[in-house]
């Protein structure tokens, strides 16, 4: 750490500081260890300490879960756009992967498709309705 050299009654010393440790600091002079006390003002470290103990973890913490709706799955802009066709109806039963409706999104025309199979329950848009992203569509059921 820090490198000292005194004469102490015509004798040279070599002190090199180790460590210090709140008021006790481990001290090498010519070769030999020393832990001292310090009777001064204790100086704080710099560097932060970690005092806190390990966090545990409850069983099931951190896992996943899934949410449990009553089946209904809903199907939302990718991007804010116009709606250009609705290609099912109220009732309709539809595939997993089937295109749903029709919006211009940057200027092209972009097919919105599900991702559930079972029976549109609503339909939250008209064709020329304008939509932002996140917003929800077509609920199936």
């Amino acid at each position: 750490m820090k490198k000292y050299k005194f004469t102490i009654s015509g004798h040279a010393y070599d002190v090199h500081i180790k460590e210090i440790d709140d008021n006790i600091a481990s001290l090498d002079v010519n070769g030999t260890l020393y832990e001292v006390i310090i009777h001064n003002e204790i100086k704080t470290p710099k560097t932060p300490r970690l005092v806190r103990k390990p966090l545990e973890k409850l069983p099931g913490e951190g896992q996943i879960k899934k949410k449990e709706g009553a089946g209904k799955h809903e199907v939302t802009a990718p991007l804010p756009g116009t709606i250009l066709k609705i290609s099912v109806s109220l009732g309709d039963v539809v595939t997993e992967g089937q295109s749903m409706l029709i919006m211009e999104a940057m200027k092209m025309e972009n097919q919105v498709q599900t991702s559930h199979s079972g029976k549109v329950l609503a339909i939250k848009v008209k064709e020329g309705d304008t939509v932002q992203q996140d917003e929800v569509l077509i609920e199936i059921g």
